[in-house]
């Protein structure tokens, strides 16, 4: 079974590509990682609780009020005194926690990401093999920090949508998000990385390994760049490959330890290439 990652900045259209591919003629199954961070810290969850244990006492709203709670748990026994597990966290109130570039900003940012991101992971890797086990060709992950959470070595083709202008995702982000600031906005984006990153990374997987959709245009100009993209990415993986590694597992075990060491490889060749680069900026000691 082929994994495709499929990653982008914040605002860029990686939602809306996410949602041709579940849909005919792909029908592929997304496995969103986004959503599985929303369903990790629901409330009762162990995530919840380590969340609530180091934001609580320094962030008084980070709990929505008892009336706000969308989906309140059915009467049971495993219901506090207050009747229910507890109120939803409050996220606006905890992304303006975590999001910025000062250096309080990023240490609650890397506790918070050290509270989702295993349990994301787990959760990931359930509905990986569920999908492997109802013999899906391909599954798709839907990963905003695909790269930068190292989970792009284990995917054997990553999709990238990216835009060229970043006042056009400037202008998409506050539009889907009217309440963000112009600040808050560009913190957001920050936050996930630049596209030019992203793109980069990309390309050095090379051909047959990693693609871009650049999603500047309308709709229907997204829908052709899909096409293509999908053209390429069953042409190298057709659904009878993944049916014969359905049947020989050891064989399945070898091509993805062969795809990680692409994905591994990519990695290393992008990183030292970015040391150079920030060495090449410093400047020289003078002797």
């Amino acid at each position: 079974m082929l994994l495709i990652g499929l990653t982008g900045s914040i605002a860029t259209g990686k939602s809306t590509v996410s949602a041709l591919l579940s849909q005919p003629p792909y029908s592929l199954p997304i496995i969103d990682a986004d959503l599985l961070a929303r369903q990790v810290v629901e409330p009762g969850t162990r995530a919840y609780k380590q969340i609530l244990a180091h934001f609580a006492p320094t962030t008084p709203d980070l709990l929505l009020p008892a009336n706000h709670d969308p989906n309140p748990a059915p009467p049971g026994p495993s219901q506090g005194r207050n009747g229910s597990r507890g109120r939803p966290l409050n996220r606006p109130a905890l992304g303006r926690r975590v999001f910025g570039r000062t250096p309080s900003r990023q240490r609650d940012r890397a506790v918070l990401n050290g509270i989702v991101h295993p349990a994301v992971r787990r959760a990931m890797a359930v509905a990986v093999l569920r999908a492997y086990l109802a013999g899906h060709w391909a599954v798709v992950l839907d990963i905003p920090l695909l790269f930068e959470s190292g989970l792009d070595v284990f995917c054997g083709v990553v999709v990238v949508v990216g835009v060229r202008e970043p006042r056009v995702q400037m202008q998409r982000l506050r539009a889907r998000d009217p309440h963000l600031s112009e600040a808050e906005a560009g913190e957001r984006v920050q936050s996930q990385g630049g596209v030019e990153g992203k793109v980069g990374r990309v390309r050095e997987r090379g051909a047959g390994w990693g693609e871009v959709v650049w999603n500047d245009g309308g709709r229907e100009e997204l829908r052709g760049d899909v096409a293509g993209v999908m053209r390429r990415v069953q042409g190298g993986s057709p659904r009878w490959w993944a049916w014969l590694l359905l049947g020989a597992p050891w064989l399945a075990v070898g091509v993805g330890a062969w795809c990680v060491f692409v994905g591994w490889w990519a990695r290393r060749k992008w990183e030292r290439k970015e040391r150079e680069r920030e060495d090449e900026g410093k400047p020289k000691l003078k002797l």
